[in-house]
């Protein structure tokens, strides 16, 4: 069994983390790996590493992301709508309710939670901008409805921004990256290569 810890680095309204994270928990429970959770303000680290938010990229390069998750959703068979009601969203308060469920309840119910807003966003036209929803979302999970109102507290925040300046500190420019042993393993389409690091 691996004794490695993956830091698991990602934006709560990010496609390819909803496509990749059900593969990755798995991959992580097989190896025996330890995952640190970690949600990103991928608009703070956008600007660090060249990276554009998606309403200033090319228009080629905005439809050939299209016809990606359309093409990934299918070759990984999970449900996706490409354009959801609610995206762009800002993702803070998610990433924040992930962090306090993450405090709180541990490392496995927070995986938990962000599968619920993963899903929220990409397969059920929720808005985990609204924090009604992202309360229902904890809920749904068989966690305290308190989880909102901790979400907010001082302490979160600071985790949060810690977070974010530790990914850019080495060098994470994207979401999701799986980070074992300082190295960078970016997109869910390179988890394979994330299942071989913890098996060595």
């Amino acid at each position: 069994m691996s004794t490695k810890t993956v830091d698991y680095y990602f934006a709560p309204q990010s496609p390819w983390t909803y496509l990749g994270h059900t593969r990755f928990a798995e991959i992580a429970a097989a190896a025996g790996a330890t995952v640190r959770v970690r949600p990103i303000d991928m608009g703070s680290v956008f600007p660090v590493s060249g990276g554009l938010p998606l309403g200033k990229r090319a228009p080629q390069r905005q439809a050939y992301r299209l016809v990606e998750m359309a093409r990934f959703s299918q070759h990984l068979g999970l449900p996706m709508n490409t354009k959801p009601k609610f995206f762009p969203v800002a993702g803070d308060d998610a990433a924040r309710i992930i962090i306090a469920v993450d405090l709180h309840d541990g490392t496995e119910a927070a995986m938990r939670v962000c599968s619920a807003v993963f899903a929220a966003v990409w397969v059920q036209e929720r808005n985990i901008g609204d924090p009604n929803v992202l309360e229902a979302l904890v809920v749904e999970c068989g966690l305290p409805a308190k989880r909102s109102e901790q979400s907010q507290s001082q302490a979160v925040q600071e985790r949060y921004e810690a977070y974010t300046q530790e990914a850019i500190d080495i060098q994470v420019f994207g979401a999701p990256s799986y980070v074992i042993d300082g190295e960078i393993f970016w997109g869910q389409d390179r988890l394979d290569f994330v299942e071989r690091a913890l098996r060595q």
